[in-house]
């Protein structure tokens, strides 16, 4: 028998130990509890870039945390991460605010400047930005973003995972990171140029933080890829135990994902869904999924997967897995 005996957390009611919250579950109905109206699955959902392409500035949540059964405080895209569009008009300021140890902003149009309080552990932060820029923020006071001329960024935050875990950040495990445009354009290039990469699953770039050398990730939970899909490819599938919040950031028509839960015998994705690209837009691609990006237009496009990631290296359970290179299509 358990015995009742007291306890109190710290600045918490009186608790009592109980019997009455245990429960026991016979292990082949309790072992895989990801199904419908239980542990919800993450469906497949995108969005249009029409979402932010007028109006007035505000921030545009990919919110799925009905669909997810979430019930946390704010909006969630996926069980750890929110996702948003940010809209800012000329001469006008927005604020992001949560409570995140890892905040990621993605400039797809305009120029302007973060500004942002020093806090404990974190200096104060003034960036300027402008398309085609990312940059990586670790926790701290609201970010106050103004812009100078009208624009659009991604901004993705780890505040569900926090709220799940019924904790609050209180130390910035990485310093505030830009990535210019420039640079990611040059280093992309440069590695399409690379004789090695006809070969390769992937003609894409990782960004990395220097306070983080075991992950090689944005940041200790983030994980970013900017990456390409040359005119006429197909990338072979390829699949991985965190969830990507796709962002397209250029394509023309005839772009496409395929993704689906099983391969072939051949290495293709069987019975698979087709999401198509749109620029500006953003879709998830849920954990697990095997998927293959494909190019039928005649210019190259470009994406960036934003994924937890970094938390899934950090706890060696990422799984990615390849069924094949890259090869051209017909």
């Amino acid at each position: 028998m358990v015995q009742t005996s007291d306890m109190r957390p710290s600045d918490g009611p009186l608790w009592s130990c109980t019997q009455s919250q245990a429960e026991i579950y016979d292990y082949r109905k309790a072992a895989n509890p990801i199904r419908s109206g239980l542990t919800e699955p993450i469906p497949y959902r995108q969005w249009g870039a029409e979402i932010h392409g007028e109006g007035p500035s505000g921030v545009i949540p990919l919110d799925m945390s009905d669909e997810l059964g979430l019930d946390g405080p704010g909006p969630a895209t996926s069980p750890g991460l929110a996702a948003h569009f940010l809209r800012i008009l000329p001469g006008e300021g927005l604020k992001a605010a949560a409570e995140a140890t890892s905040q990621l902003f993605y400039v797809l149009s305009g120029r302007g400047k973060c500004r942002r309080p020093a806090n404990a552990g974190c200096p104060d932060v003034a960036i300027d930005w402008e398309e085609g820029d990312l940059f990586v923020l670790p926790p701290g006071e609201y970010s106050l973003l103004e812009a100078s001329t009208t624009s659009v960024l991604y901004w993705v935050h780890d505040a569900p995972l926090l709220t799940y875990l019924g904790v609050v950040p209180n130390c910035a495990r990485f310093q505030p990171t830009v990535y210019r445009s420039q640079s990611l354009k040059q280093e992309l290039e440069a590695l399409a140029r690379c004789p090695s990469s006809a070969k390769s699953n992937r003609l894409s770039v990782l960004l990395a933080n220097g306070d983080l050398p075991a992950t090689r990730t944005v940041t200790h939970v983030l994980w970013a890829m900017f990456g390409m899909v040359p005119a006429g490819a197909t990338q072979a599938p390829h699949r991985h135990q965190s969830v990507a919040l796709d962002l397209i950031v250029d394509c023309n028509p005839g772009c496409y994902t395929l993704v689906g839960t099983e391969l072939s015998k051949d290495g293709s994705i069987k019975n698979p869904k087709r999401i198509d690209w749109q620029a500006g837009g953003a879709f998830i691609t849920p954990p697990g999924h095997w998927h293959a990006h494909v190019n039928e237009s005649e210019n190259t496009a470009f994406l960036l997967p934003i994924q937890d990631a970094g938390l899934k290296t950090y706890l060696r359970s990422l799984d990615i897995r390849f069924a094949g290179g890259l090869v051209a299509s017909d």
